[in-house]
């Protein structure tokens, strides 16, 4: 497989936390990482396209999860299932010699309901499948499990004390599973976590995300016939609506970062049934925790209004709650010298055309076919992106780093079927196999050279503050493990 656009290139840079790209990568440690990922390369396709077949939903991955602990005991590493209480939930360990740094890997696995997408360049669900890797997180499970490998084999060749961990998080998508992995400790003594997630772009911009909390409120009332006995009746829908009514209101009265969704899940089943049982699903987000925080209570006391003005009772449920992302410079400037060292990705004459005939491609502004081949210049900024992640969780308890890889045609949106279609075949290969070279050379780095962990670890300090403290927003509640049935 062709993919790289560019000489590796040679970086002479120097190491700050305010203007450093990165230190050089040796010539010797890129061309390795290159001979070990074209011997890999079949490996790594193939778990990512059985992945991909599978799209196993929040945590019922049973089988991608078991895929890829198998790959990660073949190769020597120890395998700690069933983390947090999550059954597909799991830490896979290489160990050489005795202390040296820990290193941290994340790879997540589910699949996104409702966007079944065949490996074609116009729309076509596959039959008896509902499900999609809409947010390409196969590729993420095997880009990282590949990178994984490829450090344990580096510690034993070169016989240097340190560990590799693989971190298996089932439920990104509205699970929350890293939260529950943070909570349970998973993530104590490890140094340095590096990540990646799929996109249209190459880039480590150093972003953060927004914080995120859900709940499902659910409204009690009682039933009664709609037109013979409604004075007997206590709508549970009209509470549901007396809330979302207020709810509309309040975006008045909120910051310009706060966003506000809602689905209502259970409207009652008959039109002549006055309904006794309704339920809505809200996601609140804003710039950090401490944001989010006064304005989920206001919403917290619309449930109780709508519920007191319409006869009704309310409770509910904490689905999930993630932190804002705590960028951290010093590895993203890292993770963006070592991608410039294995270049852009440039496409098959298939793949161009596949891209080029791609249908209801929605192009975003700036993006277009050919910035595939192209690295995006380092951008400092820690603007938050409009978008959560529970990874925001793992970057207040440990210095975390990421970046993105274009496994998808530029202009491609996540959770669309564009995304499916393209992380099914060679595009989203070659994206996933520059994710994995990134990550293994960024590793091996910092495994040569701990003084970066320590500068990592004291941008951490001061940006966490002396006196932060984490709370997990999602409390003390249990892992949700049927919240996609």
């Amino acid at each position: 497989m062709v993919r790289r656009t560019l000489p590796a290139l040679i970086l002479a840079i120097s190491v700050t936390t305010t203007n450093a790209a990165g230190p050089e990568p040796l010539s010797e440690d890129t061309n390795w990482v290159s001979s070990q990922s074209e011997q890999m390369e079949a490996q790594a396709i193939e778990l990512a396209d059985h992945l991909w077949n599978l799209a196993e939903m929040g945590y019922q991955e049973t089988r991608s999860s078991m895929a890829i602990q198998a790959q990660l005991k073949a190769a020597g590493f120890r395998i700690k299932e069933g983390i947090a209480d999550i059954p597909t939930a799991f830490v896979a360990t290489f160990q050489q010699g005795r202390g040296g740094p820990v290193i941290g890997l994340l790879a997540e696995m589910d699949a996104l309901p409702g966007v079944s997408q065949k490996a074609v360049p116009h729309h076509s669900p596959m039959e008896g499948q509902a499900a999609g890797h809409a947010c390409g997180h196969h590729l993420f499970g095997a880009g990282s499990t590949t990178a994984a490998v490829m450090l344990s084999r580096w510690l034993r060749e070169t016989d240097t004390d340190g560990e590799i961990r693989l971190y298996g998080t089932p439920a990104e998508e509205g699970g929350s599973g890293k939260v529950y992995m943070v909570r349970a400790g998973a993530f104590e003594d490890t140094d340095i976590v590096l990540q990646w997630h799929p996109g249209d772009q190459n880039e480590a911009h150093p972003q953060s995300s927004l914080a995120n909390k859900s709940a499902k409120f659910r409204f009690k009332g009682i039933a009664s016939h709609a037109a013979a006995a409604p004075e007997r009746g206590r709508s549970a829908l009209d509470g549901v609506e007396a809330m979302n009514f207020m709810v509309n209101m309040l975006r008045e009265h909120v910051p310009d970062s706060t966003r506000i969704h809602y689905v209502i899940t259970n409207g009652g089943m008959a039109p002549n049934v006055v309904p006794a049982d309704a339920e809505v699903f809200y996601y609140v987000r804003d710039r950090s925790a401490a944001d989010l925080a006064p304005i989920w209570s206001r919403v917290e006391e619309i449930a109780r209004a709508a519920a007191q003005g319409t006869g009704t009772e309310v409770e509910w449920e904490v689905i999930h709650g993630n932190h804002s992302l705590l960028p951290n410079q010093t590895l993203n400037r890292l993770l963006d010298a070592s991608m410039r060292q294995f270049g852009g990705i440039q496409y098959s004459a298939d793949e161009l055309e596949f891209a080029e005939s791609l249908e209801g491609l929605a192009h975003r502004p700036g993006r277009q076919i050919g910035d595939q081949e192209n690295i995006v210049d380092y951008n400092p900024s820690e603007a938050p992106f409009p978008g959560s992640t529970d990874v925001g969780d793992v970057s207040w308890n440990v210095p975390t780093g990421g970046f993105t890889t274009a496994t998808w045609v530029p202009g491609t949106s996540a959770h669309t079927w564009q995304a499916v279609a393209a992380g099914g075949m060679g595009i989203g290969h070659k994206g996933m196999l520059l994710a994995a070279e990134t990550l293994a050379l960024t590793g091996i780095q910092l495994l040569k050279r701990p003084e970066l962990i320590k500068q990592a670890k004291q941008e951490f300090g001061q940006k966490r503050g002396e006196n932060f403290e984490y709370t997990p927003l999602l409390g003390d509640r249990k892992p949700p493990l049927d919240y996609r049935r």
